[in-house]
Order: C-alpha cells, then sequence, then structure tokens
C-alpha cells in the first residue's frame, strides 16, 4: 500500500516554511520537493524529503510510485525579479513545472480514484494597468478585469491559472472517453506578503518585508519605489490559513478556480513611518528604480475579494495596524534579538 500524504513543492520558500509547519501540527504526513535540502527544523516535521526540481518528471514518477497523494500545495516558483533576468528558466519552472504537476495530479487521482485538490499560488502579477491614472479609476480590481501581465512572472502566473481550471473541467475534452475530473484545482491570487519568519527572495513587492528586517537587523535600507506606491498586502498566517480553508471547503461550493485575496493596502511610506515607529534608529531613504516602479504601478492598488468571503469565508485575522502591531514587530524583534 502506499502512503497517503501531501505533496508540497517550493518548500523551503516563505510560504513552504508557514505552510509545512501548520499541516504537520494537524497531524498530516508531508512529503516535499524543493531544488534545495530543507533546514532541519522542517526536515522533522516531513514523513519523506525529495531534492529535485519540479521540472524533472522522473522524479515525480518515483513520488507516484511511492505515495498516494491526495493534495498537492503547488508553491515552487521563480520569483518575479529574477524571472524578468531569466524568462526562459522562469517559463520552464513556471509553467513547464507547474504542467509536470497537473499531469501528475491528474495520474494520482486516477490511480487511487478520487481528485487530487490542487492548490496552486498565483498573484497580483497577474494583472497589468497601463498607467497610473488607470490604477486609481480602477479602485477594487475583478478577478477577470486588467488581465494583461507585463511580467514574465506575471504571464506565467496566468497562464497556469488556465491550465489549471483546463484540468479540472476540460481534460482532453475530445476523447472518445474523456476521463472524469481527476484534478481538483483551487487558486488564489496572492497580493504581497510579509513573514516575520523568512528572508524575503526576490518578489517585486519585497521592499515592504525588506524594510522591516533591515530595520530589525540594524542595517540602512533603501527603498526601491516611490513613497506614494500602493500595492495590496497580507501577513503570511493568513494566507497559510486561506490555502488551508480553500483546501478543505466542498467543491460544490466553489464558483471559480482562482480567486483574489487581500487584507491591506497601505503605501510605502505609511510602511516606513510604521517601521521608525518600531525602530526608531531605522535608517531608511528612496532611490527609485523606475524599471521595477512600472511593475508596481501596473499592479492594482486593491483587489477585489468578495468571491473568497462569500464562496469559502475568507477573512484574514490581521489589518495594517495588527499585522504590524501584533505580527510583525514582536516576532521580528524576538528573531533578531
Amino acid at each position: 500500500m502506499r502512503a497517503s500524504s501531501v505533496l508540497v513543492t517550493g518548500a523551503n520558500g516563505e510560504i513552504g516554511h508557514g505552510l509545512i509547519a501548520r499541516l504537520a501540527a494537524l497531524g498530516r504526513p508531508i512529503v516535499t520537493i524543493d531544488v534545495a535540502p530543507l533546514e532541519p527544523d522542517l526536515a522533522r516535521l516531513v514523513r519523506r524529503e525529495f531534492t529535485g526540481s519540479i521540472t524533472d518528471r522522473g522524479l515525480l514518477e518515483r513520488i507516484l510510485a511511492e505515495f498516494e497523494i491526495d493534495r498537492v500545495f503547488h508553491l515552487a516558483a521563480l520569483l518575479s525579479t529574477r524571472a524578468e533576468f531569466t524568462p526562459i528558466a522562469a517559463h520552464d519552472v513556471n509553467v513547464g513545472g507547474t504542467l509536470n504537476l497537473l499531469e501528475f495530479a491528474h495520474h494520482e487521482g486516477q490511480s487511487h480514484g478520487r481528485p487530487v485538490v490542487f492548490l496552486y499560488p498565483s498573484s497580483v502579477a497577474a494583472y497589468g494597468l497601463p498607467d497610473l491614472d488607470t490604477k486609481t479609476r480602477a479602485k477594487r480590481v475583478r478577478e477577470d478585469e486588467w488581465n494583461t501581465p507585463i511580467t514574465m512572472y506575471g504571464c506565467n502566473k496566468l497562464y497556469c491559472e488556465h491550465l489549471g481550471r483546463y484540468y479540472a473541467h476540460h481534460y482532453k475534452q475530445l476523447a472518445a472517453d474523456p476521463a472524469a475530473r481527476r484534478v481538483d484545482f483551487r487558486c488564489v491570487r496572492f497580493p504581497g506578503l510579509i513573514s516575520a519568519l523568512t528572508v524575503p527572495s526576490g518578489g517585486t513587492s519585497d521592499y515592504a518585508p525588506e524594510m522591516i528586517h533591515a530595520a530589525a537587523r540594524g542595517e540602512p535600507y533603501t527603498c526601491f519605489v516611490r513613497p506614494d506606491t500602493r500595492i495590496p498586502f497580507m501577513a503570511m498566517p493568513d494566507a497559510i490559513d486561506a490555502l488551508l480553508t480553500l483546501a478543505s471547503v466542498p467543491c460544490e461550493r466553489l464558483t471559480r478556480t482562482a480567486y483574489n485575496l487581500a487584507a491591506f493596502s497601505p503605501t510605502a511610506a505609511e510602511i516606513c513611518n510604521v517601521v521608525q515607529k518600531a525602530f526608531p534608529a531605522a535608517s531608511i531613504s528612496w532611490d527609485v528604480d523606475s524599471k521595477r516602479q512600472r511593475i508596481i504601478d501596473s499592479w492594482p492598488a486593491e483587489v477585489d475579494d468578495n468571491a473568497a468571503r462569500r464562496d469559502w469565508g475568507f477573512a484574514p485575522r490581521y489589518d495594517f495596524a495588527g499585522a504590524f502591531d501584533d505580527y510583525l514587530i514582536p516576532t521580528i524583534k524576538e528573531r533578531y534579538s
């Protein structure tokens, strides 16, 4: 008998750390894939760790042979900044790897006779507004509006949302005997995520967490966006809650395959003010990177997440003040003390 487990790809990333801790606390056996070995504290929480790439089909076949995977959290990706420097590699990992995982989930579902729930974190980068005036007029953007991303990462994420919808509802629809639904694809479009436990690793929205971590370490920080820059953010615990909640909702309640999520939308200046209040010695300056600023300006200032709130009860615990006062500042101070 193959062992029933949850598969987490990109397990070493910011989301992976929090998610694995929560899954382990729930008693779920966990199998992981990451290109680097897991940190020891994380590795002890998992049943089996595979070091390798999601582009390696042979690795996925080994997992298929050994484990019965009934849920996939597909977190592995090349993030937005790195993807702009290596667009072909980003496409290979973000699209090719996701396609491999969807095929893997399909075969798993076929093997054990029930759909595999496939959780996919997309991004606010899937949007692309043409200018600041349009961004201001757009207000709270819905899922199907302004889907014209200007980054490779955003294009990858948007396309993979459609791939997931295809696997969930239209897979091999012209076959003489179309396959029954094997993949239960569920996607969230995350805003910028801020974690107190992990250091940022290459996201275009990482000016917010970078600012906090630098201040806590006593290091100067130069912010690469304008002080008036505004995009949606969310505290990492709320992101983990959202993934776990969406994973457990009966599919009959879901009206979409991709859902917006958001919690608060501060300007960079507002974030700076809160950080300097918590760390009076913080040295924060501004040097706008026009290329990265253009990318940030193409993302909505706010998104409409009514569908997630209606369909599966999404309700973030942390607003702007709570995220900083109750989670980020005390946890990060303890981390660097």
